[in-house]
């Protein structure tokens, strides 16, 4: 991150620590600013051209197959984890880490074996490879589909038991068949597409997904009820959430169309394996077609499905293709080292998202979000705030998603008054933890496609370290906006600014009178204090103004005595230079 202006005194950070029930002073870091390389612990098979990636920036450790308190043992050494799906990522391993974990790499789509809410608590980032296997799962979606219609893992066995057995493995058509989409995500629209090509009709139910989407593919959005009554062939690509678990049960089955089969690349948890055992019983289902598992690897002795001959099994094969191992261990491990060096992932799984392509747009405004944030909070003193209000004055309006800008606010505040690991991660929980009342307000302003005219955040106080900052309101405030892609503080309390969000700025509040700027300049001279820029901004012609002067570095304290005891000068105070960090 660039720079920020405002980093109270460590005394005074204590001080504000204090009031927050904590005892000691400490910066803190954004996901990662170690100048040594960092550990990264591969717990499953990953590519060979993501490790040998991994091997350009960090230290790489594999070991597979650990078991639960190993890994534990491990957390407090590494400083992230690259796991698949076989390896649970629990609270404990969490807890362990005693801090250090800072990133979970998910070589895949699903992350239902991280405990996401552990992971935010401890503000470590969850990243996931989403989109380098979509085409091998939905080729393994339609490999299973029409291996199911046409028997051939069944008659294949059969051969090569010795028997040749034309009749009893007649199939199923496909052209001209119904097939249900659960699902109408990137793998769940890549079967659409395969399966409009085999001739069949294609219906989806996807409550989060739109009519324009559907009806671009030539798809047809349907309920729940709608599409198990119609089709007759029913394929799964929906995650694993509380909303989709044992999502066909027997309630389900019971409302299936009769003779139907189904296919499941998505997760084991969302068939109640037992109840998809009856339906096949009762002949409500046909066949299936299961490449995962409530459990896996499944218990197979006594399991309902594995074993039956209407049952087709795999071993969780939907991105086992050279290509999709590759790609998806080389998208992981480009997130991983992203998420190490304090870069923005699209790829986060439990921060504020926002889509790729608008993260390089965005970035100018991510640090001037914080730099607001800091901003603010170093201008209170020790009685401390009550609210935190931001507003965001954008053409886009209420369009704007405000999610990363908030958190980004949030740290900015949070870095200066709190001793715990704030990053974007758990920026909200810890706010929403400290019960610190956050609005927002979004005003329509301007025209153009550019995300933000300008933002504002206030504080609920007026008891300031810097009088000027408290505006008509009397409560602490500052504006900024973004110009030529620098990030800039434009207004301070009721005065106008120019401040680029970097560096050291000393602050003088003094009323509009000659002399006032060659008195301060001569006395910073004597401490050889360099400065960068000097502008000063007034309310009238002979009223009070401020003058904002660029330092290389800060004066002693006798220099800022002998600043506050020239003519004119009413108060004095320092924005104090943040070490570099990135988010």
């Amino acid at each position: 991150m660039q720079q920020a202006l405002a980093n109270r005194p460590c005394a005074a950070r204590r001080a504000a620590a204090a009031r927050f029930g904590r005892e000691r002073c400490v910066k803190v870091q954004a996901v990662s600013t170690a100048n040594t390389k960092p550990t990264v612990l591969v717990a499953e098979k990953l590519g060979a051209a993501g490790i040998d990636m991994l091997k350009q920036s960090c230290n790489v450790e594999t070991a597979y197959n650990m078991k639960p308190e190993e890994l534990c043992a491990k957390a407090s050494l590494i400083d992230a984890l690259i796991v698949r799906s076989g390896t649970k990522v629990t609270r404990a391993v969490f807890e362990a880490s005693k801090g250090r974990l800072k990133v979970v790499g998910r070589a895949g789509v699903g992350v239902d074996n991280v405990d996401l809410t552990a992971a935010t608590e401890y503000g470590c980032l969850v990243v996931n490879a989403p989109t380098a296997n979509t085409v091998a799962a939905a080729e393994h979606g339609i490999a299973l589909l029409c291996a199911m219609a046409r028997n051939v893992a069944q008659a294949d066995a059969s051969m090569k038991s010795g028997k040749w057995d034309r009749n009893t493995y007649v199939g199923t058509s496909m052209v001209g068949k119904t097939i249900a989409v659960y699902g109408f995500g990137k793998v769940g629209a890549e079967v659409a597409r395969r399966a409009k090509g085999l001739g069949m009709a294609v219906l989806a139910y996807d409550p989060y997904a739109s009519q324009e989407k559907a009806a671009a593919q030539g798809v047809s959005l349907v309920s729940f009820d709608e599409a198990l009554a119609q089709a007759d062939f029913h394929s799964l690509h929906m995650p694993l959430t509380p909303g989709t678990k044992n999502l066909f049960n027997d309630a389900a089955f019971a409302k299936i169309k009769k003779g139907s089969r189904i296919i499941n690349v998505a997760r084991g948890g969302v068939i109640e394996e037992a109840a998809l055992a009856r339906a096949l019983d009762a002949k409500l289902v046909a066949q299936a077609a299961l490449d995962v598992f409530m459990d896996e690897p499944p218990k197979f002795d006594g399991h309902p499905l594995i074993g039956r001959p209407d049952v087709i099994c795999t071993p969780h094969l939907g991105a086992s293709t050279m290509e999709a191992q590759e790609g998806v261990a080389i998208e992981v491990v480009e997130a991983v080292v992203d998420a190490l060096a304090g870069k923005l992932s699209s790829n986060a799984v439990n921060a504020p998202m926002v889509p790729a392509e608008i993260l390089k747009e965005l970035q100018p405004y991510i640090v001037l979000a914080e730099g607001l944030g800091k901003a603010a909070v170093g201008l209170v003193k020790d009685s401390g705030f009550t609210d935190i209000a931001i507003t965001y004055s954008s053409p886009r309006g209420d369009d704007l998603d405000t999610r990363l800008l908030r958190a980004m606010v949030i740290k900015g505040v949070l870095e200066e008054i709190t001793t715990a690991k704030v990053n974007l991660v758990n920026a909200d929980l810890l706010a929403k933890n400290r019960g610190l009342k956050l609005t927002e307000v979004n005003v329509r302003s301007g025209e153009g496609n550019e995300v933000l005219s300008s933002m504002s955040v206030s504080l609920g106080t007026s008891a300031s370290r810097f009088s000027a900052a408290v505006d008509k309101t009397n409560r602490i405030y500052v504006e900024g906006k973004v110009m030529n892609g620098t990030p800039f503080l434009t207004k301070i309390g009721n005065f106008d600014v120019e401040l680029a969000v970097q560096g050291s700025v000393m602050l003088t509040r003094q009323r509009d009178q000659p002399g006032i700027v060659g008195g301060v300049g001569m006395a910073l001279a004597k401490d050889k204090v360099n400065i960068s820029f000097m502008t000063v901004s007034r309310t009238a012609k002979d009223g009070e103004a401020i003058m904002a002067i660029g330092i290389d570095s800060e004066p002693s304290p006798a220099i800022m005595q002998e600043i506050t005891s020239v003519p004119g000068v009413v108060e004095v105070t320092i924005f104090k230079d943040v070490p570099q960090t990135e988010q």
